[in-house]
C-alpha cells in the first residue's frame, strides 16, 4: 500500500529541464511537419518556378497528379507506386537553377537527368538529396570546381554523369569514397591535378578523357581501357605509357617545346606584318574570313559560335569549300562572308541534342539560323562535303533547305533560313492564349499532310539510306508564317557519331532498336506515327526523353490503352477546335497513326501506303457512325462514334 508521502513524491512536478525538452519537441513538430507535408505536386511545381525556358515542362498541370501508379502523366517524371522516383527532363533548353532545396521534400527520388540542357554556374548541391542512385547532368554548360566533399554521404550512389560541362579543378576525392559507383563519365571538362585513388572494382564505364589531369593512373584503373584517359597529356602509368618512360622523355620534349614556341613567334611576327600589309587593301569580294575582323564579334550569349576559337589557316585548296569560309549549296541565296556571320548580333535560341542554336542578323537584315554541332567530329572532310552538297541539292515545299556549312575538324555549322513561328512543339505545347490559340484540326491535318509530303519526297529523293530522316520529332518541325510544316535536322545520321546517335537520335529509340539493336526501313514510319498520336493528342511524348524505346511509357501504348478501356473522349486534345464535324477523319486518322507505331515491323505501315492514306483525309465530313477496330499481339477491341 502506498503511503501518502509516497505518493506525494511520485506524484510531484516534472523538472525545469524536462519542461523546457519538451515544449522545444513540439515547436519543433510544428516547423518541421509541414515541410514534410508537401505533396510531390507541390514540391514539383515549386522547382519548376526555379527554371526558365520550361516550356518542355508545360503539361505539369497543378490540377492533375504528377503520378498514377507507375505511369507518370507529367513530362519527365518517373514514378513507382504513385510516388516520384526521377525526374529525366533532357534536350528541353532548360535555364536557371536547379532548385535542390525543394527537391529534398521528395524522399523516394532516386534519379536526376537533366542531360542536354541550358543549366550554367556553380555545382549544384546535389549531396542533400542522399538518396540518388544515378545523376545525369552531362552537356550543359556547369563551371568552376566542385567541392571535394560534393558526394559525402550519398553511399548509394551508382552513377554519375557530368561529361561536356566546363568544371575545373581537382575531381572530387568523395567520388572515390563511393561505395556502390560503378559508372562515372567527366569528359570533356577542364579537371587538372591527379585521378583519386578510385578503389571500386566493378567499374562498368569510367572515363575522364579530354581534361588536363596529370601523373599516374592509380593501380585500381589500369585494366580500364586507355581511351577512356586519351587527352591528358600528362597522365601515365596503366593503361598508358609507364610514368619512367615518361620522365626519361620530359627533358626531350621541353627542347622540343622551347623550339616549338621560337618558331611560333616568328610566324606571329610574321602574320602580324601580313595583317597589317592587309590593312591597305580592301576587304576580299568573296566574303571570306580575315583576322582584322575576328575582334568585331557583337554575339549575345554563347559567343563561341567561333569567336574565342583560331580559325583554320586557309590550305592550297581552293575548292568552293575553302578553309576560312562558308560553303554555299544554293544559287538562288545572296551569299555572305563569315566574317559577315560573327560581326552579327545573334540571339540564342536554344540548346538541342546536338548542340547550340543562334538566330543571326545577317548585315543588319536577313535572319539566319546558325547550328552548332559538335558531334560531327568523325567525319572526314571530303565526306561531309559530299554529304551536305547531297543535301543541298533537295528541293520541297516542306523541307527547310540547307543555305550554306562551315568547316573545322571539331565542329560543324549548318546555315539555314529563320522561320517565324518556331517549332511544331512549340505550338502544341506552349502555353496557349488569345494572341495564340492552340492549333485546330484543319491546321493539325495540314501540318500531318506536309509532313507526309516531305518524309515521301526524302524516301524518293535519298533512298540509299535506311532512314531517309532518322530524328522525326516535333521539335524538327517548323512552322512558317502560314503553318505549313518545314522539316529540319533530317539525313543527318549517316554524318552525326555513332556514339551519339544511338544515344539521341529518335531512329535509335524505336522498338526494332530496342529489340533487335537494328533500324530499318519502316523506322521513320514508327516516328511518323508517333508525330501523328502527339498531334491528335496533344502529349508529349516520353520516349522523346528516354536513353531507348519504353514501351511503357510510348504514346501509342497510351492510346491503345485507352481505346480498350473506352475513353476514346480523353484521346483527342480537347484544346483543338474546329473538329466538331470531322469525327470520322479524326479516327481515321487516329488509326493510321496507330498502324505507324506497330511493333511488328513486317506489320506496320509503310511510308508509301501511310502516305496516300493521310492524303485522302479531308478537314470536315460528317458521317453518323465510323468504327475504328485496333489490334495487338494480345487483343482486338473497337469503338464508333
Amino acid at each position: 500500500m502506498i503511503t501518502g508521502a509516497r505518493w506525494a513524491k511520485l506524484r510531484r512536478a516534472p523538472s525545469p529541464a524536462a519542461f523546457i525538452f519538451f515544449t522545444l519537441v513540439v515547436m519543433l513538430s510544428w516547423t518541421v511537419v509541414p515541410s514534410f507535408g508537401a505533396s510531390d505536386k507541390e514540391i514539383l511545381m515549386k522547382f519548376k518556378k526555379s527554371v526558365t525556358h520550361a516550356n518542355a515542362l508545360s503539361n505539369w498541370d497543378p490540377k492533375v497528379s504528377p503520378c498514377e501508379g507507375n505511369r507518370g502523366n507529367w513530362v519527365g517524371v518517373i514514378c513507382v507506386k504513385g510516388s516520384v522516383r526521377g525526374l529525366m527532363i533532357e534536350n528541353s533548353g532548360l535555364t536557371g537553377t536547379i532548385d535542390v532545396d525543394s527537391l529534398v521534400s521528395l524522399r523516394h527520388l532516386t534519379t536526376l537527368s537533366f542531360m542536354n540542357n541550358t543549366f550554367a554556374g556553380p555545382w549544384p548541391d546535389i549531396k542533400k538529396l542522399s538518396a540518388l542512385r544515378s545523376v545525369y547532368l552531362s552537356y550543359n554548360h556547369f563551371s568552376g570546381e566542385i567541392p571535394d566533399d560534393a558526394f559525402a554521404g550519398m553511399s548509394f550512389l551508382q552513377k554519375v554523369f557530368l561529361a561536356n560541362n566546363e568544371f575545373t579543378g581537382k575531381i572530387p576525392s568523395s567520388l572515390a569514397a563511393l561505395p556502390r559507383l560503378f559508372m562515372l563519365g567527366l569528359a570533356g571538362n577542364k579537371f587538372e591535378g591527379q585521378i583519386p585513388n578510385f578503389q571500386q572494382k566493378n567499374f562498368k564505364e569510367f572515363n575522364v578523357s579530354n581534361n588536363n589531369l596529370e601523373g599516374p593512373i592509380p593501380a585500381s584503373l589500369s585494366k580500364i581501357e586507355s581511351d577512356s584517359f586519351s587527352g591528358n597529356e600528362y597522365l601515365c602509368d596503366p593503361p598508358l605509357e609507364s610514368c619512367d618512360y615518361y620522365r626519361k622523355r620530359l627533358p626531350v620534349l621541353k627542347i622540343a617545346l622551347i623550339g616549338i614556341i621560337v618558331v611560333l613567334l616568328i610566324a606571329v611576327i610574321a602574320a602580324l606584318f601580313f595583317i597589317l600589309n592587309l590593312k591597305k587593301k580592301s576587304s576580299p569580294a568573296d566574303g571570306s574570313l580575315t583576322l582584322k575582323d575576328k575582334n568585331k564579334i557583337n554575339v549575345a550569349t554563347h559567343t563561341d559560335i567561333v569567336a574565342e576559337q583560331k580559325l583554320p589557316e586557309k590550305s592550297g585548296n581552293t575548292s568552293k569549300a575553302e578553309y576560312g569560309k562558308l560553303s554555299f549549296l544554293r544559287e538562288d541565296r545572296e551569299k555572305f562572308g563569315l566574317e559577315d556571320l560573327l560581326r552579327s548580333s545573334a540571339e540564342v535560341l536554344g540548346s538541342a541534342t546536338f548542340g547550340s542554336s543562334y538566330r543571326a542578323m545577317i548585315m543588319g537584315e536577313k535572319s539566319m539560323v546558325v547550328k552548332r554541332y559538335k558531334h560531327m567530329n568523325n567525319v572526314g572532310r571530303g565526306e561531309l562535303d559530299e554529304h551536305m552538297r547531297r543535301l543541298g541539292r533537295l528541293s520541297h515545299a516542306n523541307l527547310l533547305p540547307l543555305v550554306a556549312y562551315y568547316y573545322r575538324k571539331d565542329e560543324k555549322l549548318l546555315i539555314c533560313d529563320f522561320v517565324e513561328n518556331g517549332s511544331l512543339a512549340s505550338a502544341l505545347h506552349g502555353n496557349h492564349n488569345e494572341e495564340q490559340p492552340a492549333l485546330d484540326w484543319p491546321t493539325r491535318l495540314r501540318i500531318i499532310k506536309g509532313v507526309a509530303s516531305g518524309l515521301a519526297y526524302l524516301y524518293d529523293a535519298i533512298h540509299s539510306l535506311i532512314v531517309p530522316n532518322g530524328h522525326l520529332k516535333s521539335s524538327n518541325v517548323l512552322l512558317d508564317g502560314s503553318y505549313n510544316p518545314l522539316l529540319t535536322d533530317y539525313a543527318l545520321t549517316p554524318v552525326i557519331n555513332q556514339d551519339i546517335a544511338q544515344k539521341t537520335m529518335i531512329a535509335y529509340k524505336s522498338p526494332e532498336f530496342a529489340q533487335h539493336g537494328r533500324i530499318t526501313k519502316k523506322t521513320d514510319v514508327w516516328s511518323f506515327g508517333i508525330l501523328i498520336l502527339e498531334i491528335l493528342t496533344g502529349r508529349f511524348p516520353e520516349n522523346y526523353l528516354t536513353q531507348a524505346h519504353d514501351p511503357n511509357a510510348d504514346l501509342a501504348s497510351w492510346v491503345n490503352t485507352m481505346i480498350k478501356e473506352k475513353r476514346t473522349s480523353e484521346v483527342f486534345d480537347s484544346d483543338m477546335g474546329g473538329a466538331r464535324d470531322s469525327k470520322s477523319e479524326l479516327l481515321k486518322l487516329l488509326k493510321i497513326g496507330l498502324s505507324c507505331c506497330e511493333e511488328d515491323v513486317e506489320r506496320r505501315l509503310c511510308m508509301k501506303e501511310a502516305v496516300e492514306r493521310i492524303e485522302e483525309l479531308k478537314e470536315g465530313e460528317s458521317v453518323g457512325e465510323y468504327t475504328l477496330n485496333v489490334s495487338n499481339d494480345r487483343d482486338v477491341y473497337s469503338f464508333g462514334v
